[in-house]
């Protein structure tokens, strides 16, 4: 049976500033900096011909989740492509971190699916016109701002532009190859909840911007790790859990920070003192879940 297979790498963010005020959600984002991970998404499309369309959307076999972001993504494509009407659809995305815990999965999910759609309908669109699709769906369901256009380039970004792929804008922070991501990961945090509140969302306006300008006078991955925790401390939202953790690994003069949003705990490291880290985070493996990654510098991409 014909399928269509991509992958997304799924992402961090350190710190950001919402631009949401757009009422065309190409336009809306976020300023910020992050890194891609090469534990991601991977989507599998198949389809087949039928008298009226239908959507199964699965998440690590499971039918279960509410996929509100993947089902989104489908409806632009159906309200765009007349070619896809009449097919029974199912989707299967198997994701390799947690969900929910400030890895970008829902970002990843949508942009992985958008470029197997477009490849298994045979819909000749470009890479980014398929990634704004994935933009579009992830503002509209209010579940990211600025995931999808660092996913869909990978490597350490900061996003100095907001909006979608081919709106907005990024540059790359130089990052040596023996650097690697690790992460105590504890559980979520409701994105939404977090981003409804205006006390919060002033808080993370008023300082995410200058950081942001901070990391582009001065890019580096130090600098990157340095912002980030001081993003988060300012920001409120570190947890009782996460807290003890930061506090043992500043104890050691590692720099660590909080993904937003998270209940986890991270840091970009050179190869050779990730051992040490992680020796820090097993002290807490009964109450979180360790992940290492290398970094993601290609992007989303369509497997062969």
């Amino acid at each position: 049976m014909k399928q269509a297979r991509a992958f997304s790498p799924c992402h961090i963010t350190g710190f950001f500033q919402i631009f949401d005020q757009p009422s065309n959600p190409l336009l809306a984002g976020s300023r910020g900096a992050g890194v891609s991970l090469n534990r991601g998404v991977e989507t599998i499309i198949n389809a087949r011909k039928c008298r009226q369309c239908s959507l199964q959307v699965k998440i690590n076999n499971f039918a279960s989740y509410p996929a509100d972001v993947s089902k989104h993504v489908v409806h632009l494509f159906l309200s765009r492509f007349k070619e896809m009407e009449n097919f029974e659809i199912t989707v299967e995305h198997h994701v390799e971190v947690p969900i929910g815990a400030g890895f970008g999965t829902s970002g990843a999910a949508a942009l992985s699916l958008a470029l197997a759609l477009d490849d298994f309908f045979g819909l000749n669109m470009s890479k980014i016109e398929s990634a704004q699709l994935a933009h579009t769906a992830e503002v509209e369901c209010k579940t990211g701002l600025g995931t999808v256009i660092a996913e869909t380039f990978g490597g350490v970004e900061i996003r100095v532009k907001p909006g979608a792929p081919g709106i907005g804008e990024i540059i790359h922070v130089p990052t040596p190859k023996n650097y690697v991501m690790a992460c105590l990961a504890f559980g979520s945090l409701p994105t939404k909840k977090v981003l409804a509140d205006r006390k919060t969302c002033k808080c993370i306006n008023d300082f995410g911007e200058k950081l942001v300008d901070k990391l582009i006078e001065e890019p580096s991955i130090t600098n990157f790790m340095k912002l980030s925790r001081q993003f988060a401390e300012k920001v409120g939202l570190i947890t009782e859990k996460a807290r003890r953790a930061l506090n043992k690994a500043d104890n050691t003069n590692f720099i660590c920070s909080m993904p937003m949003f998270g209940d986890s705990v991270f840091a970009l490291i050179k190869r050779e003192s990730l051992e040490e880290l992680l020796k820090i985070f097993r002290k807490f493996c009964s109450d979180g879940k360790i992940i290492v990654s290398e970094i993601d510098f290609e992007g989303a991409r369509l497997l062969r």
